[in-house]
């Protein structure tokens, strides 16, 4: 059965079982969480349960409808093979498919709703008796492309479903957020990182740091424990830990103008391994000298601080030579 794949997300599954039992789904979902949990993952088998013909309720996951729900092509756009399973995303499509000249950059555009919403929505499903859209990170939907969306979003036409994923439920527009009706996807607990830690083959050494940088997210926790992104990331610990023994802020100016200022995303990550290393110091430090450990927790704390300014659209460069200089000046 598809859904018995997810891990960790009980009451959201048994939400949509439930639902698929009673022959209630809903016509609008928004599945909200962070990143990595389950979310998509959770679309798409309910994508399987809608168009399968095994004659499973919840989707037998062995049917050629089913095995099509979840097969993605090959080439752009990477949509599902079945026709009554439809992604929604911003820049999934090429510029062409949209009747546009350049790509999607400022969110999920009108013209994306009119061309790949719209039609297939005006008509029955394909090939079963459901249809799905399933439309990731939802809150990049534009203003426009969301009042073309409203009505049928509202009301749509029988055995037509929407589920819309995002981590920023608060980024959503409220006329769409209102739409739709809210399951929410909780942080993975430590026990079920470590299972699917495990089913991949990390090595058991790996897995501690990576779970307490991933914050609930199986995703994250996969690509933290990427050797490659390990020693990147030890790397700018321990470029930061020593700009901040520096004498000035020369080096944290260097450090400064050599990030990458398009992945914040990875900076993100890069930042939370700060944390965790001074969080461990700090634990380290409590019993045999407790100044230093109260200096620790400051800085952690300046760290976290950082990464909020991040998420809210703060310079890169700017962020962290300040950081650099806050933690410098840190005392008990």
């Amino acid at each position: 059965m598809p859904f018995s794949r997810i891990l960790g997300q009980d009451e959201a599954i048994r939400t949509l079982v439930r639902a698929l039992e009673s022959g209630r789904v809903h016509h609008a979902y928004r599945f909200e969480g962070p990143d990595g949990v389950g979310k998509e993952m959770a679309a798409f088998a309910l994508a399987q349960a809608l168009v399968c013909t095994g004659g499973d309720k919840l989707g037998c996951g062995r049917c050629d409808a089913c095995h099509r729900a979840v097969t993605l092509g090959a080439e752009r756009p990477e949509v599902p093979k079945h026709p009554d399973v439809i992604l929604v995303e911003k820049g999934l499509y090429p510029p062409a498919t949209l009747d546009k000249k350049t790509e999607e950059v400022q969110g999920i555009s009108v013209e994306q709703v009119r061309r790949i919403v719209l039609p297939h929505a005006a008509y029955p499903p394909h090939e079963g008796r459901a249809r799905l859209f399933i439309i990731r990170r939802a809150e990049e939907i534009t203003a426009s492309a969301a009042n073309a969306l409203l009505k049928t979003l509202e009301e749509p036409r029988q055995g037509t479903h929407f589920v819309l994923i995002t981590s920023r439920p608060d980024r959503m527009l409220d006329t769409i957020r209102s739409r739709t009706l809210k399951i929410r996807f909780g942080p993975l607990s430590d026990a079920v990182l470590h299972k699917i830690l495990e089913a991949k083959g990390m090595p058991a050494g790996q897995q501690e740091l990576a779970i307490e940088l991933a914050a609930g997210s199986a995703a994250a926790a996969l690509d933290l424990a990427d050797a490659e992104r390990t020693a990147a990331r030890d790397e700018f610990v321990t470029s930061m830990l020593s700009a901040v023994a520096a004498p000035d802020l020369g080096p944290a100016v260097v450090l400064a103008e050599a990030l990458d200022t398009k992945n914040k995303d990875r900076l993100r990550d890069d930042l939370r391994a700060l944390g965790a290393a001074l969080a461990r110091s700090s634990r380290v430090h409590a019993a045999r000298d407790p100044r230093a450990a109260v200096i620790d927790a400051r800085r952690y704390e300046f760290v976290l601080r950082t990464i909020s300014y991040l998420e809210r659209n703060a310079s890169p460069n700017l962020s962290i030579i300040q950081l650099v200089s806050e933690l410098r000046d840190a005392m008990p």
